[in-house]
């Protein structure tokens, strides 16, 4: 099977060929901790998280990192405010962060690395950059130097000169150019650490780099995140990469697009921000999935009261056809396990550059496939076997999950004298049967 993504370096799209056969290595940028995740946060978070759920149904090994940057100004800046060591504000979010993915049904990563736990990394990498000439270092704080690759803005099809004429130049600046960026930072505020260059921290844009290294021993097959990170962050990663491993990190580049709240981007500067905690704690973990998947995942989502109730409403069609097929398969002592599974149209559509809105589609054909065969009688037992172990597999691709309905010896009972009562049109009597099989999803 052919499967194609959008590659945001070459921008094209591309036939994904992974360096291994059958296995898939993803490096996700994760947060800052500093503070709780807004909903724009999360959609990197489901757009990942599902890629690799449908890599791995399609039989590729799938190792997927994400990181935290525990160690940035905002976060030393929040330890000073409440007088606590900067490890106290990042557990906190971090363990945050944890409960938000775990509310959203992500599946576990192959490992979340902190930056503070790769700083001899760090250090290390940052001096090999200064001993290539790719670096160098002024009063204790340690430049990357753009002019020592070819070809910098590639990403973000960015041109130097462009690039010059629109940056800020500080007055008596360090640097030997205005794109230069910073790798390491002399600071004598906040958690610190002892290097060839004196004490300091990292910048933000080689961290990551070094995690890649560390972990995946090189080059992997995708590097994601949201399109905000494109220039400078993942940028400054190409040209770091560049120079010490005379690489690109990626094969492939892939970046989502952003959350809107009405018309504009949800973001902390413009304060319109809606908390992931609050988001899950009002609509559901598989409510907002859904809308984050409704979207292909290179458009902007639109995150409103009306798109998320259309997802809502969409999301109990779905649960509602994965009940009674349930039930009607355990009334009948079938399978629950059916290896019948057919997805191709859903598959093809994720193939297809993670066709997620395309996919969801596929997905309610055969919910409307499981109705009608739910309305014939006899119930054909081995086709809504299928039916539900198809609908099932879609659904844990999507990482949309229900709590099936269990038909307990005491609910058949109820079950079969609430149809025997409906048949016979003692409808109050068969309605509070009907309640009590509502409140445990049997109908």
């Amino acid at each position: 099977m052919e499967i194609k993504f959008f590659n945001s370096l070459s921008n094209s799209v591309e036939t994904f060929k992974p360096l291994k056969e059958k296995e898939v290595s993803i490096y996700c940028c994760g947060p800052t901790v500093y503070g709780d995740a807004h909903v724009g946060n999360i959609r990197p978070v489901i757009v990942f998280d599902t890629l690799r759920r449908f890599l791995s149904f399609v039989g590729y090994d799938v190792k997927l990192v994400s990181n935290f940057t525990d160690v940035d100004d905002k976060i030393i800046n929040k330890a000073l405010q409440e007088g606590v060591n900067e490890t106290v504000i990042s557990n906190r979010y971090i363990e945050a962060y944890k409960d938000v993915l775990n509310k959203l049904n992500v599946e576990p990563h192959y490992q979340n690395p902190r930056v503070t736990e790769y700083m001899p990394q760090i250090i290390k990498y940052i001096d090999e950059l200064v001993k290539l000439g790719a670096a160098y270092e002024v009063d204790g704080d340690v430049f990357f130097r753009i002019s020592a690759i070819k070809d910098y803005g590639e990403l973000s099809n960015a041109k130097v000169d462009d690039l010059v004429v629109g940056a800020r130049i500080e007055e008596n600046s360090k640097k030997e150019s205005p794109l230069d960026f910073a790798l390491w930072k002399k600071t004598d505020v906040g958690i610190q650490w002892d290097s060839p260059w004196g004490k300091g921290r990292p910048g933000w844009h080689t961290e990551c780099c070094v995690m890649i290294n560390s972990i995946f021993g090189g080059r992997i097959d995708i590097h994601g995140g949201g399109f905000d990170l494109k220039f400078p962050h993942h940028e400054n990663e190409i040209a770091q990469a560049k120079a010490h491993d005379h690489n690109k990190i990626a094969n492939l580049w892939m970046h989502n697009g952003f959350v809107n709240f009405g018309e504009e981007k949800m973001s902390k500067s413009l304060g319109n921000v809606v908390l992931a905690k609050d988001a899950i704690a009002k609509y559901g973990g598989n409510v907002m999935r859904l809308l984050i998947l409704s979207t292909h995942y290179r458009a902007p989502v639109s995150f409103t009261e009306e798109t998320v109730q259309s997802a809502s409403n969409e999301l109990i069609k779905v649960q509602k056809a994965y009940n009674q097929l349930a039930v009607a398969i355990q009334l009948a002592n079938g399978d629950l396990n059916s290896k019948d599974i057919k997805v191709d149209d859903f598959v093809a559509a994720m193939a297809d550059d993670l066709n997620t809105s395309n996919a969801i589609a596929a997905m309610f054909e055969k919910v409307k496939q499981a109705n009608v065969e739910l309305r014939k009688r006899p119930i054909n037992i081995p086709e809504i076997q299928g039916i539900f172990a198809s609908l099932s597999a879609m659904l844990n691709i999507f990482g949309i999950k229900f709590e099936m309905p269990i038909l307990t010896p005491e609910l058949r009972k109820t079950y079969e004298e609430y149809l025997a009562l409906k048949a016979e049109k003692r409808f109050e009597e068969s309605d509070k049967l009907r309640d009590v099989l509502m409140k445990n999803n049997i109908i």
